[in-house]
């Protein structure tokens, strides 16, 4: 079981309250990931919940038992740094065998869980190595390994992709999703990438300023987000947002469009100059100006649909995709 409450958790550094009163709860076997911008809280509250950091008030619940005065290493949690914390004198089998040794398991116990997680997470062939012989990637699996040994509730994830490069990112990211799929244990992720979010995720927490802004699913979020910040947080590149008639006639402060749903050709409502045309093989991606609308709007068209700078581009939105936001900056009906 891994369930995880938050109730009224709040922390406070000196005068300076890093998350207000706040409740969370992540069930049994869920893919929680806590997204935001720099600074919003996201690692503080994992920290929270592992017990490396103290809640000033509130209660962290685990499985329904109050943990909030447990020590972390009772806590029946794992975490994986952003960092590998990997010993570089030790073989990969004795790093990830570190935690059970310290734990007085038998050796037998032991080269079980070791050989089942190198199994797991394609490791077998480099048990004997030392972190120095190995990819970032494949460090970053040796600290999963060393986690998934101590058969957690739940495994904590803080920004495990950071240091690795774009390729090795998306590669753990399947790895990481497939590693839930094949265990089952719920899984607490941290990231400020919201792809990783998005494609991770069967639950997001969007947090700003330790706040919570919207929970939900990915889709959820998508397509219903909540107010202002979460539209212009999720999805890439981010939603085009619009105010003055074009929004006020339709009875709204804030007009939001997102690129793909924007079509190109003759007779549609809006008009511009293309800037940038970032051509991605699959799509191309226009950075339209002198719209009337707004400084610069984006554009999803298809890879081969040729434009280039200069050209005049006539555009115009999906009615059914349109996002109305309020003066408040909250989602209209």
């Amino acid at each position: 079981m891994g369930r995880i409450v938050l109730d009224k958790v709040t922390k406070t550094f000196g005068n300076v309250e890093v998350i207000p009163p706040l409740d969370l709860t992540i069930e049994d076997g869920e893919f929680c990931v806590f997204v935001g911008p720099s600074g919003c809280g996201k690692s503080t509250l994992l920290r929270l919940i592992a017990g490396l950091e103290d809640v000033t008030s509130g209660r962290v619940l685990i499985d329904d038992t109050d943990a909030t005065e447990i020590p972390p290493a009772k806590r029946g949690l794992a975490m994986v740094f952003q960092s590998y914390a990997l010993y570089p004198h030790m073989t990969v089998r004795k790093n990830i065998a570190f935690p059970l040794r310290m734990a007085g398991l038998d050796q037998a116990e032991i080269d079980r869980r070791v050989e089942e997680a190198a199994k797991v997470l394609n490791l077998t062939d480099y048990l004997d190595r030392r972190p120095g012989q190995l990819s970032g990637g494949q460090r970053q699996r040796v600290a999963i390994g060393r986690a998934i040994v101590r058969e957690p509730k739940a495994f904590l994830f803080d920004e495990p992709l950071s240091n690795l490069d774009a390729a090795l990112r998306v590669g753990m990211r399947l790895e990481i999703s497939e590693l839930h799929n094949r265990l089952g244990t719920t899984m607490i992720y941290v990231t400020h990438d919201q792809v990783e979010a998005m494609t991770m995720a069967d639950k997001i927490v969007v947090l700003r300023a330790g706040n919570i802004e919207q929970v939900g699913s990915p889709l959820e979020l998508y397509e219903r987000p909540r107010n202002l910040f979460v539209a212009g947080f999720i999805g890439s590149p981010t939603m085009n947002f619009i105010t003055g008639p074009e929004a006020e006639k339709r009875g709204a402060a804030t007009l939001g469009i997102r690129p793909e749903h924007i079509r190109v050709g003759e007779g549609l409502p809006w008009s511009g100059i293309v800037g940038v045309a970032e051509h991605l093989g699959s799509d191309t991606f226009l950075h339209v100006h002198d719209t009337g609308l707004a400084e610069t709007i984006t554009v999803r068209v298809p890879g081969d649909v040729e434009f280039k700078h200069g050209d005049r581009v006539v555009f115009g939105p999906d009615e059914a995709k349109i996002h109305l936001f309020d003066a408040n900056g909250l989602r209209k009906p």
